[in-house]
């Protein structure tokens, strides 16, 4: 494919967004060494507001090169319909209600792990939160995750590498955690009814590997800090459950089912969290404040890589097209570090003429390397969200995040490589 100037420009402008998303820990320290403009640093040092900056850029070089109109089209033709959802899930998934029914949870399930309180919890959250994702979508399941996560151990003086690795795992256990069910993992929601895959073959071929690798790698990651966890002080955990009036809980959860449930209709699921927003208004007292602006700067992330991510139709398309199955397993992993899965099995839906073989393999691969970098899976600007404050100068380096995702990225690979299917 020959690239349009528009491309081309966008591709810089992706390019940029990269360079500048591995630099966010040097706006953060330049704040510090520059306090007079340190606001204006630590907006820079945002990984949110990343893409979203370059995005605009895009737009900008668009409207001088063609004039208002064009820019304006670029904002039209893709669908911001997942950067929304993801805004509205997040919100309504870290209410207060929801949180307590999620605590009750992992409270009633920690007795029958066999291993120490901090413990058990500890791979519960990186096991049965992730996979809970298959139902509730992974959004809601990387908000609650990672809002436990904080509460119970990132509020706690950690090590670097148990920051790390803790985090990387919660993000490759989540990407692939989704697969189970068709809807629930945005780079299966793209391909799914393209494709014909449905809920029993979600479940046969997909489902029981990449639940094998979730476990795996959360009991691998509580080995390696047993001796950190038991150290670690208990919590008081916050007994919610005999305030917070079970109807509250209840009608919480029908809001978050209402909006999984139309998650393809972006005005009827807007719809369902205005009334959220009322009914959370009207009821104050059972309630901690909303995650409004977390959600807000994530979706403009999102938003920024739908913008972006239009444009590099012209270099990824070939290249998915061209190889065969075990390859393209590989570079899918590869790929999806740089740009969002999703978006890339997307363009392999386009592509005609795939195997089943190579299906398998775009998707898989895709899931797989969902925990290498902020922008590879879209529910992983969530988590850096609510766990970035707790890192050094609040900010999480990419490079050692990689490195941490990597054992956990070559486990899953290893189990959905697995030739067997149920």
């Amino acid at each position: 494919m020959t690239p349009s100037a528009v491309q081309v420009i966008g591709s810089a402008m992706f390019a940029a967004a990269l360079v500048h998303s591995l630099a966010s820990s040097w706006f953060q320290r330049l704040a510090q060494r520059l306090p007079r403009h340190s606001g204006l640093w630590h907006l820079f040092g945002e990984v949110e507001v990343v893409f979203g900056f370059w995005a605009l850029i895009l737009l900008l070089c668009v409207a001088i090169l063609y004039g208002p109109q064009a820019a304006i089209d670029q904002l039209d033709a893709p669908s911001f319909t997942e950067p929304v959802f993801i805004f509205v899930i997040l919100v309504i998934a870290g209410s207060r209600p929801i949180l307590v029914a999620v605590r009750w949870l992992i409270a009633r399930l920690v007795p029958i792990v066999p291993l120490k309180e901090s413990l058990a919890a500890y791979v519960l959250m990186l096991s049965l939160l992730p996979l809970l994702g298959s139902l509730i979508t992974e959004p809601a399941a990387i908000t609650l995750a990672a809002l436990l996560l904080r509460e119970r151990y990132f509020a706690q003086r950690v090590s670097p590498k148990f920051a790390y690795v803790t985090l990387a795992v919660l993000l490759v256990n989540v990407s692939i955690g989704g697969v189970l069910t068709p809807y629930a993992a945005p780079p299966v929601l793209m391909v799914a009814a393209a494709w014909g895959w449905d809920l029993s073959f979600m479940s046969s071929v997909f489902g029981w590997k990449a639940a094998l690798a979730v476990v795996i790698n959360a009991v691998a990651a509580t080995v390696l800090f047993r001796a950190e966890l038991a150290r670690m002080p208990l919590r008081e955990s916050r007994n919610e459950q005999a305030a917070m009036p079970l109807i509250v809980i209840a009608i919480h959860l029908l809001f978050l089912l209402a909006v999984v449930l139309s998650s393809h209709h972006l005005r009827l699921f807007v719809g369902v969290f205005i009334f959220f927003l009322g009914y959370v208004h009207a009821y104050r007292r059972h309630q901690d404040p909303l995650l409004l602006r977390q959600g807000l700067l994530i979706g403009f992330f999102l938003a920024g890589l739908v913008v972006l991510g239009q444009q590099q139709v012209w270099w990824l398309q070939p290249l998915l097209s061209n190889i065969d199955s075990k390859l393209l397993f590989a570079s899918a992993v590869g790929l999806t570090a740089f740009t969002d899965n999703a978006a890339l099995t997307y363009l392999g839906s386009l592509v005609q003429g795939l195997s089943d073989a190579a299906k398998y393999a775009l998707v898989a691969g895709a899931v797989t390397g969902g925990g290498l970098t902020v922008i590879a899976n879209a529910p992983n600007p969530i988590a850096f969200s609510i766990l970035q404050r707790t890192f050094d100068n609040g900010v999480i380096r990419p490079l050692p995040l990689l490195f941490a995702a990597l054992l956990p990225t070559a486990i899953a690979a290893t189990c959905l490589l697995l030739p067997i299917s149920l």
